[in-house]
């Protein structure tokens, strides 16, 4: 399926906006309900980056991310290029992106596994994935064909920083909450 064809579907009521579901490489797949947990860590990062990131990018959350002609997830977070009209106009698109965060409860398989490579092939220059249960933060980088080269797991205690924003240097037990 087509991301035109799933909007077509929006269109004539088959779906609904409030549907949990995202479109992944032409398939319709259900997103996992949202418990307190993943919400109010939706929440705090939001907040936390909006704060931090005023005037230069634009924190979007839970909002559709137009990969591809069949691709358009709805990630828990994503730090864009700062834009005026805020991408009133159209969906954000790959080269908009400069962080994109996933919080994993019952998805962490995958959002590390299918999601991770989806997200790599698009060039998504980096991506977060907040592990509820683990109490971790897993960062990628160096997106490829096949994955990215990079990963590494940080936890309370450590510090880490945005690749296009080397100047913020965040403590990770208050990302992780």
């Amino acid at each position: 399926m087509t991301t035109t064809e799933y909007h077509a579907l929006v269109d004539a009521g088959i779906l609904h906006e409030d549907d949990r579901v995202e479109l992944i490489e032409g398939e319709i797949r259900p997103m996992s309900p949202i418990g307190s947990p993943h919400a109010g860590n939706v929440n705090r990062l939001n907040a936390f980056f909006t704060g931090r990131l005023a005037g230069r990018a634009v924190v979007s959350v839970q909002n559709p991310l137009h990969l591809s002609d069949f691709s358009e997830p709805e990630p828990d977070l994503l730090v864009l290029r700062f834009r005026a009209d805020f991408y009133a106009d159209r969906h954000p698109e790959p080269g908009d992106v400069l962080l994109l965060i996933e919080v994993a409860d019952s998805s962490l398989e995958f959002d590390r596994g299918r999601k991770a490579r989806l997200y790599a092939r698009h060039r998504l220059p980096e991506i977060w994935v907040r592990d509820l249960a683990g109490g971790t933060l897993e960062v990628y980088r160096g997106p490829s064909a096949e994955g990215y080269r990079d990963v590494r797991l940080y936890r309370r205690g450590d510090r880490v920083s945005i690749l296009a924003f080397p100047d913020l240097v965040l403590e990770v037990s208050a990302i992780l909450g």
